[in-house]
């Protein structure tokens, strides 16, 4: 029997993810949840939804964050680590209020945030801490006693994270044809998002052109680059290239498209492209249909031979990882030294987002931060 791990002070984990809809009939009122307060007419979310009836109206993330429940509860096991994993969605059922309220009426007192987002901005950070204050005070209204609530450091760096996708480009490098395998260049993928959220994203002494988000995103491709070099003996030349913008044209996000990418490196004369979507925890709908299909589409029609590479998903390194990352917090939480992994050049992120860090654009109330109303 293996040792028993102290999680303590912690008495739960809550996986805290986006959610996606699990038949047609959800797709229109899934998109409603992700764009309440934008005023986008319903006929323009029928548009938008398209992405999800090719694919029967079912977006993937559900089952991928099933699956991972599995493979973290299958690791706390085999480790020794007794603390019970919940889960809740920001927009989808499971709702994260739904899962707070019963993690609380099971008596969890002390509750740690492990988020499907894993590098730093408004959107992959802060505002899964404003819905978190939102659940909270929810539960307040209705005179639960509320949990304290603490957020897992961004793991974008892990090694846990980073060794699945380096095995991954990896694999996919070996399934191009031999005579163009070692000029293919490397598109390391992400999700763009406008310029003002990347040049504000991180801690403030973090912003400037594109904020903590290039900079973790870039330093994790050089990673990835290097030890593919060193494994392969190739130097394949990369570049970090964006995906799934939504935004109104006349609003800045980061660039180039993949899409742009591909045109410009085939005009270059690169042989071939791996794509990499290191931005991404798993295989969900913004990797399923901008990679696999549209993307894929455009290289068809370009004649240039792509591959995608593997998300991390329910990898057993990355529910390792997690495990590695609650003993962490914990013993920091008791006062204990503790070794923090990290790999690259950044080292490990902060374990409290500090005042100012990814700011909204209208301040709200955000918990498990320096800010936090929820002590």
């Amino acid at each position: 029997m293996p040792d028993v791990l102290d999680a303590s002070p912690y008495d739960a984990l809550l996986l805290l993810s986006f959610g996606g809809p699990e038949g047609p009939d959800d797709v229109v009122p899934f998109l409603e949840n992700v764009t309440r307060g934008r005023g986008i007419p319903k006929e323009r979310l029928k548009e938008v939804g398209q992405h999800y009836f090719r694919f029967g109206g079912v977006s993937p993330i559900n089952d991928q964050n099933r699956a991972l429940l599995d493979a973290l509860r299958k690791d706390f096991a085999e480790h020794g680590l007794d603390l019970p994993v919940y889960w809740g969605n920001r927009n989808w059922a499971p709702y994260l209020t739904d899962t707070l309220r019963e993690m609380v009426q099971d008596g969890r007192r002390r509750i740690l945030v492990l988020t499907t987002s894993a590098y730093a901005s408004y959107s992959g950070c802060r505002q899964y801490r404003e819905n978190l204050a939102d659940a909270l005070a929810a539960l307040e209204a209705e005179g639960l006693e509320l949990p304290k609530v603490d957020k897992l450091r961004h793991y974008f760096n892990h090694p846990g994270f980073v060794e699945p996708m380096i095995e991954g480009v990896i694999r996919s490098l070996a399934d191009l044809p031999e005579d163009v395998r070692d000029g293919a260049h490397i598109a390391f993928c992400t999700h763009s998002i406008p310029t003002t959220a990347a040049d504000t994203s991180g801690p403030v002494e973090d912003h400037g052109d594109g904020g903590a988000y290039v900079a973790q995103h870039l330093d994790v491709a050089r990673v990835i680059a290097d030890a593919v070099r060193e494994r392969t003996g190739v130097d394949h030349p990369w570049q970090l290239v964006y995906q799934s913008r939504s935004g109104a044209p006349h609003i800045p996000w980061l660039e180039p498209d993949i899409c742009d990418h591909l045109e410009e490196r085939h005009a270059a004369g690169v042989p071939a492209v791996v794509m990499a979507p290191i931005g991404f925890v798993s295989d969900h709908m913004e990797v399923l249909y901008d990679l696999d299909t549209e993307a894929t589409a455009k290289a068809e029609e370009l004649g240039l031979p792509v591959r995608r590479s593997a998300t991390v998903g329910d990898d057993p390194r990355f529910a390792a990882a997690v495990r590695e990352l609650i003993l962490e917090r914990a013993a920091t939480e008791r006062g204990q030294d503790v070794a923090r992994c990290a790999l690259g050049a950044l080292g490990p992120s902060h374990d409290v987002c500090p005042v100012g860090c990814c700011p909204a654009r209208t301040p709200r109330p955000a918990a498990a931060g320096a800010d936090s109303p929820y002590a």
